[in-house]
């Protein structure tokens, strides 16, 4: 492994109150040492801070005024020494800072690499190192519970739980086969395979549940807005994100371009995107706009289909339940207090089995039961965050996938009379997969692509 002293800029890039360079390695004190005017850094105790000043010892000219926070390892992230210079919170100031951190032999460390060396050191296992970016992409309070939570070491004692499991029947059968003392042996050995086989497929399914929920929990629901122009788009995204985005007018076509915002529905994060109205215009700059939002219709995961209380219904309108037809969405009549010319015996024809909900914007009417419409499209209703063990990440629900179909080869060659040992090939294939989910048995060049995609500071 490297043993470089890395640093990098640990606070986002502008200007705030403070600002924290962080470095990790064995020559994070002695370089920090070299330009800090206080306290001997490398006496003082560990987990302590210290004020001093910052000096280019070329020119004896001060840098800084700063607080050092000095950890020693292995009681760190990263396991290595650690040294944190808190300076004041300015583009200038910081980089200044890091640059005189360069100049001493400290290297700039790459995306993720600080997370990396906790990996590697042991510090934390895979799947917890890809918490710690879920935990700063998390968009809501639950989906911030779930990675402080795969984070802590759930899943990870999980995987570790199911692999242990197969470890031990493997061992069992090569027992059995090694020592056959009794007649029974191969029927003892088919029979124990069966029954933990069925034991770790049944939890890994269990697993598999939960991510489609877990997913949108890391990703949140690609939720599109759409209708004809002025029937209350853009009104319904302001509604949501609970502030003025988007700008409301009574003039047809004002929202030229797809306007994107995350906002928390009762705790699902919403990627909802306000459309250009979907008509036929002869506006080039409308046209551009229609064509981006019937591409924004193809992507996303939730249809909001608002519709006008105070109109009748047109072929256009028609034309959007017919573009949504195959996708989960939930119709939204609104204006509802304008008089009412919506024929909403036809509005229930299109629209099936799908909600409908009835909504006044202007009046702040109705958003209440479109919130709830979407907690139970995608979670009947109910979230459960704090008991269930959440899988997220795309790359383990890939692997869950391929670990059970691997259980699955497993049992039909039980069923068909498959020798053992070829029996033991696919459990063996199993026991490989669940290990990269939590970096037991995962290959450099992954490892090295999974932290590329951390913020640099991280």
């Amino acid at each position: 492994m490297d043993t470089d002293t890395i640093t990098a800029i640990s606070t986002p890039l502008g200007e705030g109150a403070i600002a924290i360079v962080r470095l990790s390695g064995e020559e994070a004190i002695p370089i920090t040492n070299k330009i800090f005017r206080g306290k001997n850094l490398s006496t003082v105790p560990s987990h302590t801070m210290h004020y001093g000043k910052l000096v280019d010892p070329t020119t004896d000219a001060i840098v800084e005024e700063v607080m050092v926070t000095v950890m020693k390892g292995p009681k760190t992230f990263t396991r290595e020494d650690v040294v944190e210079i808190n300076c004041h919170g300015g583009l200038v100031s910081v980089n200044r800072v890091l640059e005189l951190v360069l100049a001493h032999n400290a290297r700039l460390a790459e995306p993720g690499e600080f997370t990396k060396r906790a990996f590697l050191n042991g510090r934390i296992d895979l799947s917890q190192a890809e918490a710690v970016m879920d935990l700063i992409r998390a968009k809501t309070d639950r989906a911030m519970n779930v990675a402080l939570k795969q984070m802590d070491g759930r899943l990870s004692k999980l995987i570790q739980s199911l692999r242990q499991k197969l470890l031990e029947t493997l061992a069992h059968v090569e027992v059995n086969i090694d020592y056959p003392e009794y007649d029974d042996v191969e029927e003892m050995t088919h029979e124990i395979m069966r029954e933990k086989a069925t034991e770790v497929m049944e939890e890994i399914e269990q697993l598999l549940i939960t991510a489609k929920q877990g997913k949108i929990l890391r990703e949140g629901i690609g939720t599109a807005i759409i209708g004809r122009p002025n029937v209350g788009k853009s009104s319904l995204l302001n509604a949501l994100a609970q502030e003025n985005k988007a700008i409301v007018t009574d003039v047809p076509g004002t929202t030229r371009d797809v306007i994107e915002e995350y906002v928390n529905v009762r705790g699902i994060p919403l990627r909802l995107v306000d459309t250009a109205g979907i008509r036929e215009t002869e506006d080039i700059v409308e046209k551009i706009g229609v064509e981006r939002s019937r591409q924004v219709l193809k992507e996303a995961d939730l249809i909001l289909l608002v519709l006008n209380y105070g109109e009748q219904l047109t072929v256009e309108d028609k034309n959007l339940f017919e573009a949504a037809k195959d996708m989960d969405y939930i119709v939204i009549i609104n204006k509802t207090d304008l008089e009412k010319k919506i024929n909403l015996e036809q509005v229930k024809e299109w629209a099936g089995d799908h909600p409908i909900v009835m909504t006044s914007l202007l009046e702040e009417k109705g958003v209440d039961e479109l919130e709830q419409s979407i907690a139970t499209t995608f979670f009947e209703g109910e979230l459960d965050a704090a008991d269930l063990t959440y899988v997220s990440n795309v790359r383990h629900i890939q692997l869950l996938k391929q670990a059970k179909q691997a259980l699955q080869d497993a049992m039909t060659g039980l069923e068909s009379g498959v020798p053992i040992d070829v029996v033991q090939i696919d459990v063996t294939r199993t026991w490989e997969i669940l290990g990269e989910i939590i970096g037991d048995t995962v290959h450099e060049s992954l490892i090295d692509q999974l932290f590329s995609q951390f913020c640099l500071g991280k």
